[in-house]
This record gives C-alpha cells, structure tokens and sequence, in this order.
C-alpha cells in the first residue's frame, strides 16, 4: 500500500503543505510541455494512467485512512491531461487548460460536487477531476473552433 500511496501523491508533490492539487496540476503541465505528446500517445498516457489514478487513490485513501485526502494528487494529473486532449500544445492553451481545470476542480460546478459525493473510493477521487476535465476541454474546444 505504501508503494500505491506514493504513485497516489505524485511521491512528495501531495504533501506540499499548501495547494497540493495546484502543484499536482503543475506537475502535469510542466510534463506536458515537455513532451508535448502526440495525439496516440496522450491516448495512451490517458488509457494508462486513469486507471492506475482510481486503484492507487483508491488503496492510498484506505492507508492515509482519509476520505479524498488532499495528499492524493494523482487525479489532478490526470484531470489536466484530459483537459488538453486534442488540445494544441501551444503555451496560451497549456496555460489556459491550468487554470480552467483549477478553476472547476476547485468550485465544482454542477454535477462535478454529485458526482464526487455519489462515488467512494478510488473511482470518487478521479471521477470529479474527469468531470473538471471536461469542462474545461469543452471551453477549449470552442476557444480551438472560433480561433481564440
């Protein structure tokens, strides 16, 4: 479980005493800059670390005996990887997909708030990040198609 907990909070990133979710989120953007992944491969970082975020969350909540415990980090990774699917890798609309997906993991807009209180576990920790996600990618896919 410790290994779980660990891949769970992004090693020492989850115990950043302050925001823990924004250097999460940070985290993965700076990953992302950097590798800048093809479409194929961002499916597949997707296909990958989705699952891997919902088991490790799910066992790291159990071994921090804390109910979507702040430490656990993993799911604003994946939450800003979905939020910059068949996103252009530009810095405007890598930066923009920050604060966006910050913006709606943190407020929680309806239905992200029911979705997080309906799931337990695992599932419930990165369901409300998806969920954020998707808000987010959806703006960005009307900024992409009006050319903003």
């Amino acid at each position: 479980m410790i290994i779980l907990t660990y891949i769970a909070t992004l090693g020492f990133i989850g115990y950043i005493p302050f925001a823990p979710g924004t250097f999460g989120t940070l985290f993965a953007l700076i990953l992302f800059f950097i590798i800048k992944p093809s479409i194929f491969t961002h499916i597949i970082i997707l296909v990958v670390i989705i699952p891997v975020a919902i088991f490790s969350s799910h066992y790291a909540e159990i071994y921090l005996n804390k109910k979507d415990c702040r430490n656990i980090v993993i799911d604003e990774f994946c939450g800003y990887f979905l939020s910059m699917l068949f996103i252009p890798h530009n810095t405007a609309y890598i930066i923009t997909a920050f604060f966006l997906f910050r913006f709606f993991d943190i407020l929680k807009p309806f239905p992200i708030r029911k979705i997080e209180s309906t799931l337990s576990g695992g599932k419930g920790i990165v369901a409300d990040d998806i969920a954020a996600a998707l808000y987010t990618n959806i703006i960005l896919q009307i900024c992409k198609l009006i050319k903003i």
